[in-house]
């Protein structure tokens, strides 16, 4: 039961640092002077993928690579499947009525670059700069049309969208700030710690490898947050919110913890990823093109659809 308790607590810990994280570094930039628009997406989005940013340098560190790549991997897969199923269940998705192509596609363009370099059977550093520069022209490209869509319109560009802003508050106090960012700075890596050492535990316990453990536990345990805001979306219609956040965080997960991960050790692909997980992974992000191209709306019987397809997945690997 112990590691069962580790992992557990650990990703507890993990899932409050990392929302600790974003609040004290959102609100430290707004009170330096730095843009609303350049935080959400730089420290928003970086520091809401913390928790498996940690999770994948540690393993990495610790001699436990399958670990990293498999919470990657798996994690994308889920936020497809899973996050945008269940929500589906819940409520009719209105995905027709927002346009995220452009975004869509670069999710695309990412798993791509990502698939092809596994084949190289080892993601090294040069693997890791190559993702990272990947990540860095995608965030140029979102920079630059989020300030010609405000530049167009004449009565957005004269709101303050600091209000928008996930984690602000003008109100908070430096000492508050303070706080929160010592909090994260503390937790994530002891988070981290705890559930790398129960999940490594558990693998050891059932016989399972780490890619698995990795590929399952870790990459639904981090999910979780997007599994919530997804849902709070979808209850309130704002589809785009959803839809946006599953794709935003699979653009991250491929490119800038793998990207970073490697910086810290090579990663070497198994032979299971490049059999089966990988396309997994790639098939569901295929799915998304009716919901993204034809203006179809993720209803319930796609919900069940999905869920269904996420809980086969997973039963195939254990």
């Amino acid at each position: 039961m112990m590691e069962w308790i580790l992992v557990i607590v650990g990703l507890v810990i993990l899932l409050f640092a990392g929302d600790a994280l974003v609040k004290g570094a959102v609100n430290l930039s707004l009170r330096l002077g730095v843009p609303a628009l350049i935080v959400s997406l730089t420290i928003v989005a970086f520091g809401t993928s913390a928790p498996e940013l940690l999770i994948s340098v540690k393993s990495v560190i610790e001699g436990v690579p399958g670990l990293a790549l498999g919470n990657v991997v798996g994690s994308n897969t889920a936020n497809i499947l899973l996050v945008l199923g269940v929500p589906a269940l819940l409520a009719t998705m209105h995905t027709a009525e927002h346009d995220t192509r452009s975004s869509y596609v670069q999710m695309l363009v990412a798993s791509a670059l990502f698939i092809a370099l596994c084949f190289v059977g080892v993601l090294t550093w040069i693997s890791g700069v190559v993702l990272l520069v990947g990540l860095a022209l995608m965030l140029g490209w979102s920079f630059q049309q989020a300030r010609r869509a405000r530049a167009a319109d004449a009565a957005a560009a004269a709101l303050d969208d600091t209000d928008e802003l996930e984690g602000a508050d003008p109100d908070m106090s430096g000492k508050l700030i303070a706080l929160f960012l010592i909090a994260g700075l503390i937790g994530l890596p002891v988070g981290a710690e705890m559930l790398i050492r129960g999940a490594t535990k558990i693998a050891q316990d059932f016989g399972l490898s780490d890619s698995v453990i990795g590929l399952t536990l870790v990459a639904l345990g981090t999910s979780l947050p997007e599994l919530a805001t997804t849902v709070m979306a979808a209850l309130r219609r704002q589809a785009d919110v959803a839809l946006g956040n599953v794709i935003g965080s699979n653009m991250f997960n491929l490119l800038a913890i793998i990207g970073i991960a490697t910086l810290f050790g090579p990663i070497p692909v198994d032979a299971q990823f490049l059999r089966f997980d990988l396309w997994v992974m790639a098939g569901a992000s295929l799915l998304l093109i009716p919901f993204v191209f034809m203006r179809m709306n993720i209803t319930r019987i796609w919900g069940v659809a999905l869920t269904l397809g996420y809980i086969v997945y997973v039963w195939s690997l254990l």
